[in-house]
Order: C-alpha cells, then structure tokens, then sequence
C-alpha cells in the first residue's frame, strides 16, 4: 500500500478465499492529490510485434507490457490499485489465477474484475489486461 491509497475488505462483505486474498481487494481508495496513470488494455504481443502463443505466453507477455509501461511513469506494481483481466476462454482462468500469484500477489491487493469475453481486437488474442496506479 502506497500511502495515497487505502484498501477495503470490510467485514460486512463475503470475506475472500484464501487463495485470493493476496490478489484481490474488494475497493481501494485513492486519496486526494495522487498521480494516477490508466493503462489501456495490453495484450500478449511483444515489442516485435508477433503474437505470443497460448494463454499462459500472452497473459506473461501482456503483464510484461503493464509493468514496462509502470516503469516508464516511475511506478511499480505495489502502486496497482485496480486491475480488469479480460479472458477469451473461461477454461484459463485457473492458469489466470496461478500467474497472478506468482507475478503480482501482495499483502495489500488491488480491486479486480475479471470478465469472460467472446472476443477481443484481434481473433488470436486471449487476454487483455487494463490497468489503473496510483502514486
């Protein structure tokens, strides 16, 4: 938690499963004066400009393209407060869950949606991850 940002997960809620509780808050509230910076949504296309293959290639490379873009506005993961993952295929969701642990789990989460779409931009595209930091 950066100390513009606060996270809720309020007992009058559905506490959240243990397996989520490093990466998902239920809302987090950006104070007043904080530099924000919306990312569109990436996808699992590299610098080359060649798509990766399968689900787990795109969901890394598309994390890849967040995070060089959080660099480049001199911020870090730990400064995520909202993240939506659109998925192509409800069956990588427990590949989803797994990479998200592994890449961006932290004691102070950021609010999370995730959506099962029918498409995206391009019909080889997977995933598309969207991201809001704040600093």
């Amino acid at each position: 938690m950066t100390a513009s940002t606060l996270r809720h997960n309020p007992a009058s809620l559905r506490d959240r499963p243990e397996q989520f509780r490093t990466i998902y808050s239920h809302a987090v509230e950006v104070q007043a004066g904080t530099r924000l910076l919306l990312i569109s949504g990436q996808v699992g296309v590299g610098r080359d400009g060649a798509t990766r293959s399968g689900f787990a290639a795109q969901c890394e490379q598309a994390i890849e393209n967040v995070e060089a873009l959080l660099a480049a506005a001199r911020m870090t993961t730990a400064d995520i407060v909202k993240v939506t993952y659109f998925l192509t295929r409800a069956a990588d969701l427990p590949a989803l869950g797994d990479i998200r642990r592994r890449r961006w789990a932290t004691p102070e989460p950021p609010a999370v949606t995730t959506l099962v779409v029918a498409a995206l931009a391009a019909a080889d595209y997977l995933v598309e991850i969207e991201v809001t930091a704040a600093r």
